[in-house]
């Protein structure tokens, strides 16, 4: 197992976080509830990332727990509500879209608002000495909606990469850990991030072209960022698996077969888990029953089989948080993230 000091995450339910004393909150980064109001305990200096993403068990209802062992101190600059522990800082900022004046009549709202979102970011992130952005969640409203006369992912995609680019951060190679997927029309979007002193191991995935060299058929400007992020926090080594889905190449495989995608989906975080254990300190082995999870299912119908596939190979143990979201493709049913908290020694 981990160390007690090394950043952690949990799905935790209501009852489990109000059985926390009030001293544990202390160690505790950041909190991702999905539609849902903050959990007990989460004091105001706790940032909580409010996300409209609907949690498919309302019964099973988890929230997602960045906790570190060593005491974070809260902060605040801008938009963005953020906690620093030791090496690493979460932090989350709620954007309404709006298009201010003097933008260009060809920049959608959405275009303006994400652009704005990620150069706040990264202001935060140089000025306290954290410019590594290791992981990143985007959920943004009517993922697959079509304004200003393109795909709104798409508009999402190239305001991102016009920001690294203005702040000075390379948009292929030593990218983030991310993914995009979608929240309710109407909704805000929510981001929210984890960030280092010390710069990640960047992770491709030999059975895929790097999102970041994708051809135009995916939009005029590719996504920024990489499959998999190994960092070494005070803790020991920890892995950031980006939104994985059934792509082989850059092509979607098994189109309308939900269960057939979650077995490519995991093939995929597999060959990661291979390239990673490459990587990783000597004696660090990262083991896909250590994971966590989280498994966004377009087509609630699609739940039991998605479900059955996945603990197949994780094992019936396996955290896994379930959410329905639109995805960054039309014909993906299924994409799964994933950390890696427990390095297994031998």
């Amino acid at each position: 197992m981990g160390s007690e000091s090394a950043l952690r995450l949990d799905y935790l339910s209501l009852t489990e976080l109000a059985e926390r004393p009030s001293a544990w909150w202390r160690g505790v980064m950041g909190v991702a509830a999905f539609d849902a109001a903050a959990p007990p305990g989460a004091t105001a200096d706790v940032p909580v990332a409010n996300v409209q993403t609907a949690v498919l068990d309302a019964n099973a209802r988890r929230y997602e727990v960045w906790r570190n062992g060593h005491a974070a101190q809260y902060g605040a600059r801008g938009r963005i509500q953020y906690r620093v522990s030791a090496d690493v800082i979460f932090g989350r900022l709620t954007l309404t879209e709006s298009k201010p004046a003097g933008a260009a009549d060809t920049a959608s709202a959405l275009h303006c608002v994400t652009q704005d979102a990620y150069r706040e970011l990264f202001g935060l992130l140089d000025a306290l000495g954290m410019p590594h952005l290791v992981r990143i969640w985007n959920y943004l409203p009517d993922i697959n909606g079509g304004t200003s006369g393109s795909d709104r992912y798409w508009q999402f995609n190239s305001a991102r990469q016009d920001a690294f680019i203005a702040c000075g951060r390379a948009v292929t190679g030593p990218v983030p850990a991310a993914c995009g997927v979608g929240s309710p029309l109407g909704a805000p979007l929510v981001i929210y991030f984890l960030a280092s002193s010390n710069a990640p191991t960047v992770i491709e995935n030999p059975r895929q072209v790097s999102a970041y060299h994708y051809p135009p058929e995916y939009g005029p400007r590719s996504p920024t960022f990489s499959r998999a992020c190994l960092s070494n926090f005070a803790g020991g080594p920890m892995l950031f698996i980006s939104g994985t889905a059934s792509i082989i190449g850059h092509e979607t495989v098994h189109v309308g077969d939900a269960a057939a995608q979650t077995r490519e989906a995991l093939r995929n975080i597999d060959a990661l888990l291979q390239e990673a254990n490459h990587l990783a300190a000597p004696a660090a082995r990262f083991a896909i029953e250590n994971l966590r999870f989280k498994a966004y299912v377009r087509h609630a119908t699609d739940l039991a089989a998605i479900k059955s596939e996945l603990r197949a190979v994780a094992g019936p143990s396996a955290q896994v948080l379930y959410l329905q979201a639109d995805l960054c493709r039309r014909d993906l049913a299924i994409e799964i993230e994933a950390t890696g908290l427990y390095p297994v020694n031998g």
